[in-house]
This record gives structure tokens, sequence and C-alpha cells, in this order.
């Protein structure tokens, strides 16, 4: 089987740092290789892969401010489809741009919907829904105007996370720092249980970092910046708890699950994905709000580190994606976009 993986060229595949759909995109890439399959991959030209690396962007546009992403966007998504005969599938992970190519190749095209960032790139989806094979990467990021192949759930490489059994007494925010993500909630629940915090994660939104979290960084809470990715299982398996208290309903959390696999129960607010990722009273808990999280601090030690791990290595790892994808691929080979794929749960 040829496959041509197309990455997101916001950031390098993967990436150093910050750059979530660049890592799921890299650790299937890396799985397929392993598993014998003909992967070339449409990243930036500073990318890893044991695959076949094609690029014609340089460097990622959020790392490289003099690049214009519009430009390097359409050259990039232009040079996968441009050599779609080569291929048996065409596997998007880079968003809605794609899709408009879709119909003037015959290979089959699969989307990796990473989620929504507005209501108003639907009218794409909705376009191409017949030619596209779509799918999501949790049962509550599904749009009800769209047809779906499958919901996969990213895969992580769990043993990259080691397990900590112990822990440490500190709180942990792990992610964007923005609205969505609810660092300053996460601030408020470490307060009002005398915890110290720390905070790790890329500042998205400066004015939200300047009111929300700026003022409260002390002795007690601490913000660590962007952890690069060698330094992500250490941060995380350090904790004692993560606080996962969104603002917005996440189509999946990376961030939760390599938690998990450090064997770190997480608190998050019960909206999104979190049911499907957290076993609430066991991996961690399911709360409605900031009360519920400062109630669940105190509960934590209730939860056994060691099934948060055995969760991780059950439901989330590299090779359980990478199977389901290859599943899907079969399909669609044998089917096409519609019928059968097209239904499949």
């Amino acid at each position: 089987m040829r496959v041509a993986m197309l990455s997101s060229i916001s950031w390098r595949t993967p990436p150093r740092g910050y750059g979530p759909w660049e890592l799921v995109t890299s650790l299937l890439t890396e799985a397929l290789v392993a598993r014998g399959v003909d992967v070339t991959l449409f990243a930036t030209a500073d990318s890893e892969t044991a695959g076949t690396l094609a690029a014609v962007v340089p460097r990622g546009y959020s790392e490289d401010p003099t690049l214009d992403a519009k430009v390097w966007e359409i050259q990039h998504v232009a040079n996968a489809f441009e050599r779609a005969g080569e291929f048996d599938i065409i596997h998007n992970q880079a968003d809605f741009v794609p899709l408009a190519f879709s119909r003037l190749i015959d290979t089959p095209v699969v989307t990796t919907i990473h989620g929504f960032s507005s209501d108003r790139i639907l009218s794409v989806y909705r376009r191409y829904d017949d030619r596209v094979a779509y799918v999501s990467i949790s049962d509550a990021d599904r749009c009800p105007d769209l047809t779906y192949a499958a919901t996969i759930h990213h895969g992580i490489a769990v043993p990259d996370f080691p397990f900590d059994p112990v822990g440490g007494p500190d709180l942990l925010f792990f992610g964007r720092l923005h609205p969505d993500k609810g660092a300053g909630e996460a601030i408020r629940a470490a307060r009002a249980t005398d915890h110290d915090l720390r905070i790790a994660g890329l500042i998205q939104d400066q004015g939200y970092f300047d009111r929300e979290v700026a003022p409260y960084l002390d002795d007690q809470t601490h913000y660590l910046g962007v952890i690069a990715a060698a330094d992500r299982a250490r941060t995380l398996g350090s904790a004692k708890a993560l606080l996962h208290l969104i603002g917005f309903d996440e189509p999946f959390g990376l961030s939760v699950v390599e938690a998990l696999a450090c064997g770190t129960p997480v608190i998050a607010y019960d909206r999104g994905s979190m049911p499907e990722l957290i076993e609430d009273g066991v991996t961690g808990f399911l709360v409605d709000d900031l009360p519920g999280a400062i109630a669940a601090i105190g509960r934590i030690d209730e939860i056994d580190r060691a099934a948060c791990r055995r969760a991780a290595e059950r439901r989330f790892s590299v090779d359980r994606m990478a199977d389901e994808y290859l599943s899907l691929y079969r399909r669609l080979l044998t089917f096409g976009p519609n019928a059968a794929a097209r239904n499949h749960p």
C-alpha cells in the first residue's frame, strides 16, 4: 500500500514543542512505516521521518514569521495532489483546504478532522462529504451534517511516557494559554486548595495571559513556558494531578492521555471529548464547575495511578491507532468513499 500523508505545515513534523496535529501525523506515519507501508510524508523540509519526505515548504510558518501561511499552504497541498496517481490513499491531516482538490483526482482521500476552528468552514466539509472519507477524533466532535467513515481516537507512544507511581505535590496545567483551555480556572482551583501549580504551554492569547495568568505568578504559581518534547513526560509524570478545566467542547486532549500514561490522574470539566478519555472515579474526575474541581482535588488520592497507566496502554496506544487507520484504508480501497466504508461506526 502506498500512502501520501499530508501534514499540517504550521510546525515541523514531528514538532519540537507545541504542534498537536503534526505530532499525531508523525506518530501515525512512523507506525505505518514500521508495518511495512510505503508512506510519503508531505511536510516541512526540516521534518523527520523513516518514510519518504516530500517538501516544498522550508519551515513551519508558525516558526518563521517571514513565511506567508496561505502562499506556502497552497503550494504544499498542490504538491501532494499533483502526485496523486503515485498513491493508493491520500491521508489529509491538514484541515479543509485539501478537500477542494479531491474531485480533481481518482485517488481516495481520507481526512482526519482535528476539530472545527469555526462554523464558517463547515460549508467546505459539506460540499465534499460524498467524496472524502471523514474521520472524527472523538464521537463528541462529530458534526450532524456530515457522514463519517470512523471515529479514531489519537494514540500516543506510551513507552515514551514512563510510569511514575508517586507523582509529586504540585498540580499541573498543560496546554495553550487561551480562554478555551482554562488556565485561569486552574489557578483558582489550585489556590483554593493551597496547592502549588505549574503552568506549561504556548501563549496563544497574550491578552488572556496578561489578565488571567501573569498577575498570579508567584512562589505558588509558576509558568514554565513551552515544554520541549523530551521534557513532556517528566513534567506530566511529576504532577499530583492534571487540571483540564476547559472552556470549550474540546475534540480531543493529547495532554490528558499523556498524563494518564505517566500515571497522573486528570480533573476535567465534563464536556467535549473528556468523557471518552477519562473514566470518572477511575482515571480522574469529571466535574461540572469550579467548586466541583476544588472538591475533586481533595479526593485525588482515591485514584490509583497504576489504573491510569493501564487505561492509556489499553485505549490510547499508537499501535491501536495505526491498526484502525489501516483497517479504514483497506475498506476504502474495497468500497470507495461511500457504501459500507461511509457507514462504518
